[in-house]
């Protein structure tokens, strides 16, 4: 049987790799204040300070919504020590995603990588600015895959990542990054009350995201105009009708305008499938209005009573 190695020899190899991952990383991670900041009309300014990392060399910074909320431009401070103005160029509070632009070129960035191939148990190294201390690095492994999380707007997050790697008030929009130095998630929240709770946004979320922000300057989402709640569906209609759901989306109100109104959807009513999938809460629903569905006719079930309907309806 072929000698094991010693702990010793596995703890070093553990630093190096812990140590060249910060070499290559660390360049790119930035400090973003709002106070100065210009603020969007209309909208409460975060005065709060948070992370962010260099994604292309002329100066694109990714970050969270929720550091530069409401702000047009923020501080951001480089990790040399130089601090650039940071205009604002686009946010998506539904994901917690924005991205900031400041000016020159030559900036170090990161490298991102394919967040669809981690496993659970490969390290994890998260690197920012918790509570003012900066270019802080810590590490831990992940510990789940396809975690759900609430965003700040009540949307729902899917697709994230916990991990063990340690953050505090500050971390939120650093990277979380692997041994080859690879960005795979946007650290995002921890919960307070527990030991080694973290999130952070897959890299493949943040791939389509933030392509949609430098693009258009915000991430466009169809609607059909409703509010609703989740409600229980009887047991016996479930099966008179054969529906694949035990609870759907009770429409609380519905806006005249809407693309819902058009399809004769009214209050009462019980949305059980969009399109040939069914629906059971808010969050599916949700999850299935996504911009390719802007214009496109979808068909909708719901329970009128103790009647199955159909309409089609056209989001917005």
């Amino acid at each position: 049987m072929a000698p094991q190695p010693s702990d010793d020899v596995l703890l070093d190899a553990y630093s190096r790799a812990v140590v060249t991952a910060v070499e290559q990383v660390g360049p790119s991670v930035v400090r973003i204040e709002a106070p100065g900041a210009l603020a969007r009309p209309g909208r409460p300014l975060s005065r709060g300070s948070g992370s962010g990392f260099l994604v292309t060399p002329d100066g694109l910074v990714v970050t969270n919504s929720h550091v530069v909320q409401g702000a047009w431009s923020v501080l951001v401070t480089l990790r040399d020590g130089r601090a650039r103005r940071g205009d604002v160029i686009g946010a998506d509070d539904e994901t917690d995603l924005a991205v900031v632009r400041i000016d020159g070129s030559g900036y170090p960035h990161v490298r991102i990588g394919d967040s669809a191939r981690l496993s659970v148990g490969q390290m994890a190294i998260a690197i920012g600015n918790p509570l003012g201390f900066d270019n802080t690095v810590t590490s831990g492994v992940v510990s789940a895959l396809g975690r759900s999380l609430r965003a700040r707007s009540g949307r729902l997050m899917r697709d994230i990542i916990q991990t063990d790697a340690a953050l505090n008030p500050g971390n939120s929009g650093g990277p979380l990054v692997t041994a080859a130095g690879e960005v795979i998630g946007v650290n995002t929240a921890m919960i307070a009350a527990a030991q080694g709770l973290c999130f952070a946004i897959a890299s493949d979320t943040m791939r389509v995201v933030v392509s949609r922000l430098i693009r258009d300057g915000r991430m466009r989402r169809s609607s059909i105009g409703i509010a609703g709640r989740e409600t229980a569906v009887a047991g016996h209609l479930a099966r008179h009708h054969g529906l694949m759901v035990s609870s759907g989306i009770l429409v609380a109100d519905v806006d005249p305008q809407s693309p819902a109104a058009s399809a004769g959807l009214s209050r009462g009513d019980v949305i059980v499938a969009f399109g040939d999938l069914p629906v059971s809460s808010l969050d599916d629903l949700q999850q299935m209005l996504t911009e390719e569905r802007i214009g496109v006719p979808s068909p909708v079930t719901v329970l009128r009573g103790t009647e199955k309907c159909r309409a089609l309806v056209v989001p917005w």
